[in-house]
C-alpha cells in the first residue's frame, strides 16, 4: 500500500499565508484499477494564482496545483511505467490517475523535467497565448511587462523580442533587472526604487506603449495604460497587487478615458480554457528553447514540506524566474 502526503486547507488565508492555514496529512491509496496509473511527484509548482484561488477553497480541501510526476505503476498502456507526466494532481506526493484529472504525457525528456512547470508548461503557454493571441505584437512596437522577473513575465518579454519588439520589463529587485537585460529586455525599471513610475516609463518608452501584459493591476496598471498609444492592446493575466489585500480594496486611477480616447483593447484570459491548444503551443515553445530563443531561470526549494514556504516566497517576490519545489 502506498501512503501519500498532501496539503489540506484548514484555516482561511487572511493576508499573507501562514503555517496555520494548511496541514500535511497522510492518505492510504488503494490498488490501481484498469485504465489507471500511480504517479510519484518529482517537481511541484508554486504560482501566484494559488493565493487567489484560496478564496474558493473549503476547509479540508486539498490545495490545487501542477506537478511533474513519474509513473511508477500502470494499468494504462498509454501511460507506461517510467515515463513522466505534467499533471494537475495538486499539493501531494503520490496520485492515482483515474481519467478525470488534467494530465499531459511529457513529449521530450531530453530537457530538464522541471521546465514542464515553467518555460514549456503552464507559465510558458500563458505567456504564449497572452502574447500571440491578445497582444499580437508587431515588429517595432513597444511591449511593457509587469512582474517581468517571474516565470510568465520573463517569457512574454522574450516572445516579444522574437517578434522584433522593444520590450520594457518592470520588476522589484536589481538582481531581476540584471537577468532581464541578459535575456534581451531593452529597458528595465525597478519599481521599488522609482519614486515616479510614470516618468521612468516615459524615459524607457519615449514613443509610448503599444502592448501591455498586466500581471499586477492596481495603480501600476493605471500608470502604464495612461501612456498607451492609440489602438493599444492589454492582456490581463494577474492582479498580484490585490491577492493579499485584507483591508480596503486596492484603488487605482480610473482608466476609462484612456480606454475610450485611445481605442484600447483589454482582454482577460485564463489559460485552462485553452487546454486543447496546449500541445501545439508547447511544441513551438520547445523549438524556441532548443534554438536558444528562449531562456529560463529557476528558484528551487527543496522538500515537499516546504510547499507553503515556496508560495510565500513567490508572493513576496523572492523568486527569479520559475519557482519550483523539488520533492
Amino acid at each position: 500500500m502506498v501512503v501519500a502526503k498532501k496539503f489540506i486547507y484548514v484555516k482561511p488565508f487572511v493576508g499573507m499565508p501562514t503555517a496555520d492555514n494548511v496541514q500535511i496529512v497522510e492518505e492510504n491509496l488503494p490498488e490501481i484499477k484498469e485504465g489507471e496509473f500511480l504517479a510519484e511527484a518529482v517537481y511541484l509548482s508554486v504560482d501566484p494564482y494559488m493565493r487567489a484561488y484560496s478564496n474558493s477553497y473549503t476547509l479540508g480541501q486539498q490545495l490545487e496545483g501542477g506537478q511533474v510526476a513519474k509513473i511508477i505503476e500502470s494499468k494504462n498502456p498509454q501511460y507506461p511505467v517510467g515515463k513522466h507526466v505534467m499533471a494537475y494532481f495538486g499539493w501531494r506526493t503520490h496520485s492515482i490517475y483515474d481519467g478525470t484529472q488534467r494530465v499531459f504525457l511529457i513529449p521530450d525528456e531530453t530537457i530538464p523535467l522541471s521546465y514542464y512547470l515553467g518555460i514549456v508548461g503552464m507559465p510558458g503557454v500563458t505567456a504564449y497565448f497572452g502574447t500571440f493571441d491578445i497582444l499580437k505584437p508587431q515588429s517595432g512596437e513597444t511591449i511593457v511587462v509587469t512582474c517581468a522577473g517571474g516565470a510568465v513575465g520573463s517569457q512574454v518579454g522574450q516572445l516579444g523580442k522574437i517578434k522584433g519588439c522593444n520590450v520594457v520589463g518592470i520588476a522589484g529587485t536589481d538582481e531581476k533587472l540584471d537577468w532581464l537585460k541578459k535575456i534581451g529586455f531593452d529597458q528595465v525599471i525597478n519599481y521599488k526604487k522609482t519614486p515616479n513610475l510614470g516618468e521612468a516609463l516615459k524615459k524607457a518608452a519615449p514613443n509610448g506603449v503599444d502592448c501591455y501584459f498586466d500581471n499586477v493591476g492596481g495603480e501600476m496598471a493605471s500608470t502604464i495604460i495612461a501612456q498607451m498609444n492609440p489602438d493599444g492592446r492589454i492582456a490581463v493575466c494577474g492582479a498580484i497587487s490585490a491577492y493579499n489585500d485584507i483591508g480596503e480594496p486596492v484603488k487605482a486611477t480610473p482608466i476609462q478615458r484612456y480606454m475610450i480616447f485611445g481605442r484600447l483593447k483589454m482582454e482577460g484570459f485564463h489559460v485552462s480554457s485553452l487546454l486543447h491548444r496546449w500541445p501545439d503551443a508547447i511544441k513551438e515553445l520547445l523549438g524556441y528553447y532548443k534554438t536558444g530563443k528562449l531562456q529560463t531561470k529557476e528558484t528551487v526549494t527543496e522538500g515537499f514540506e516546504n510547499m507553503l514556504n515556496g508560495l510565500i516566497g513567490i508572493l513576496n517576490g523572492d523568486n527569479i524566474g520559475k519557482a519550483i519545489i523539488k520533492v
